[in-house]
């Protein structure tokens, strides 16, 4: 464990009944198993904070905060399995986890997004109507998301990666999208990499938007500026759960490059 996951826990144990989750709004031994729940995600024990967050949500099941959590290890847990199947049950017990989450407070950005990344992950696994149509949502949902919080990096993130995975569709696949499945939205690259390099000016910490404005940059013919951020953010450290193959990813486009 972290020494800084350390001290957040033993200074939560030590508040007791008095201690308070910042942004659940939680009191008691549940502020204090949320706060646990949040050290254990951070060091990527995806399994542990599941569970304790499941037993927050029998005392505070309509709790948004709690319910984004909860969707949020399921969603994780998919990396460690390569089960099919088993993704697929993960993935749509994390979107029943995010509808939740968005009923009980639709103005929430990071809840609005989850609902939006969650169909995406399910639609990467079924047919290709159904890619299209979690396109449509994944957009508007991520513009949704920008609406509600400007500064959400990760709304940025998402938007920019739509545009550029879009438009690399190329003229030929579009229009036989458009004519079997009724066409996917408007896409730009250079909105692609607008909206990623607002995260990472909002982020700088996060590899992942480096790694992905890395792509947009490859889409728009700039091998340098893509060299530049994939280099960047294989450099720094590993601190979410699909970090790792976020840098396999990006590893394997910068030996393209030459």
């Amino acid at each position: 464990m972290k020494v800084t996951s350390k001290i957040l826990w033993m200074a939560a144990l030590l508040m007791s009944n008095l201690v308070q989750a910042n942004d659940a709004g939680l009191e008691g031994e549940l502020a204090t198993l949320y706060e646990r729940a949040l050290s254990a995600q951070e060091e990527l024990r995806t399994s542990d904070a599941l569970a304790m967050l499941l037993r927050v949500e029998k005392l505070a099941p309509d709790n948004a905060k709690v319910l984004q959590k909860i969707a949020r290890q399921y969603s994780d847990s998919t990396v460690d399995t390569n089960n099919e199947a088993r993704q697929i049950q993960l993935l749509e017990l994390a979107l029943d986890y995010s509808l939740r989450a968005t009923e009980v407070d639709p103005t929430d950005p990071v809840n609005v997004l989850s609902l939006a990344v969650v169909k995406g992950k399910i639609a990467t696994l079924q047919s290709n109507q159904a890619k299209v149509e979690a396109a449509r949502v994944i957009k508007a949902d991520a513009r949704r998301a920008i609406e509600l919080n400007p500064d959400y990096a990760w709304a940025h993130h998402v938007l920019g990666r739509w545009h550029r995975e879009v438009d690399e569709l190329g003229s030929i696949a579009r229009f036989f999208t458009k004519i079997l499945y009724g066409g996917l939205p408007e896409s730009s690259i250079d909105e692609a990499v607008f909206h990623l390099e607002k995260a990472t000016e909002l982020e700088p910490e996060n590899l992942n938007h480096f790694l992905e404005l890395g792509f947009a940059y490859r889409a728009a013919g700039d091998s340098a500026k893509a060299r530049s951020n994939f280099e960047r953010g294989l450099q720094m450290p590993i601190k979410e759960k699909h970090d790792k193959a976020a840098k396999q990813r990006a590893r394997r486009a910068l030996e393209q490059l030459g």
